[in-house]
Order: C-alpha cells, then structure tokens, then sequence
C-alpha cells in the first residue's frame, strides 16, 4: 500500500480538490452538482449559479426552478436543484449558516452522502477523510484493495490500509489517476505505473 501511496504522490505531488469554490457552502453544491457530471463542466455551471447566488441566503430562498434553468447541464437537474436548495436552508436555520463538521450532521442536509461529506471534511475542515468516487472505487477494486462497488464498504477498506494523514492526498490521486490513466473505457494499462500492483491486470 505505501509503494502505490508513494507513486502517486510522485506522479502528482500536492493536489486538492478540483472542483472551484471560495465559501465552504459553494464546496457542498458544487458537490451536489458533480454526481454523475464532470468536475470541469461543474465548474463552468458553478461559475454562473454563483455569480446569480451570491450568499447562503440568496440560495436558500431562491426559486428551485431557476435555480434547475441554471443547473440544467449537470444532468438530474430537478433533483439537484431541489436539494440545493433546501441545503442551504437547513444551513441557514438549523446550522447558523455553518457546515456542521461531523459526518453525522452533514448527511442530514438533503443531497449530501458520505462521499461529499467526506469531502467537506477534509477540505473545509483539513480532517482526514477518505472520499469514494467512482474512480477510487473503481481503482481500488483494480488494484485488489477491496472487492465491492458498495461506496460505504470501500470507505471501510481505505480507513483501514492508509495512514490517516495520506488518505485524503490518495483519494483526490486517484481521482487525477482514473481521468489520465486508469479510465473507465480505454484505461492506458500500458503506461500505467501502478501496473505492477494490479490485480485486473494480472487476471486479464
């Protein structure tokens, strides 16, 4: 496990998450927003929707169905929207206007599982967190880590096997690893540094 820790961060040293945001609430929606989208087009929509809503409260009291016009590229708009929405304003009554920073209290906003909540952990908070997208679930499950597709089991299986101060690092790795190189269709096995651990390779 510290061999594959190790090539990652050689491959692509300091890294934190890619998706853009300077209030820790823009954090939780443009997470919301990312479920099944990419982090690059969350970007280009999150730069608009938050130009339109300024602050936790514009938000909270906006028109969900303005709020989905907006989102429509993200895909699930009506559902996004209607969770951003009623986030941000159990935020605003429930929480004072702050992220609360337990992962307890965080699931209980609508549309925020562990994977953001985890998340919201680690870079609002600087706790250390293990944060299970498609990618790490589907690298770890490559790699022989874990055999599941289950995002809580996988959690479980990485707080486990990583040091805790390099659990957030390797997450946000093998998110960049899994958009270069481990792909989904077409993965670049024969680049790939961390062929030598693979378990799909080797069963192949």
């Amino acid at each position: 496990m510290l061999e594959i820790i190790e090539i990652l961060k050689e491959k692509y040293g300091k890294i934190s998450c890619e998706l853009i945001h300077s209030e820790d609430y823009e954090l939780m929606i443009a997470a919301r927003l990312s479920a099944r989208c990419k982090d690059d087009r969350v970007n280009v929509i999150t730069k608009r929707l938050f130009r339109r809503y300024p602050t936790l409260h514009s938000f909270a009291s906006a028109d969900f169905s303005e709020v989905e016009e907006i989102i429509r590229p993200c895909g699930l708009s009506n559902t996004k929207a209607r969770d951003i929405v009623a986030a941000c304003q159990m935020l605003e009554v429930k929480f004072g206007g702050k992220l609360p920073s337990s992962i307890e209290r965080l699931i209980e906003l609508p549309g925020v599982g562990r994977k953001t909540a985890n998340l919201i952990l680690a870079e609002v908070f600087h706790e250390p967190a293990v944060i299970c997208d498609v990618h790490c679930i589907r690298i770890s499950n490559k790699l022989g880590l874990c055999r599941t597709k289950d995002p809580s089991k996988v959690e479980r299986v990485l707080r486990a096997v990583l040091p805790p101060q390099e659990s957030t690092g390797f997450c946000h790795r093998l998110v960049r690893f899994g958009k270069d190189v481990c792909r989904a269709r077409n993965p670049k096995c024969g680049s790939c540094e961390l062929v030598a651990h693979c378990d799909w390779v080797r069963m192949e």
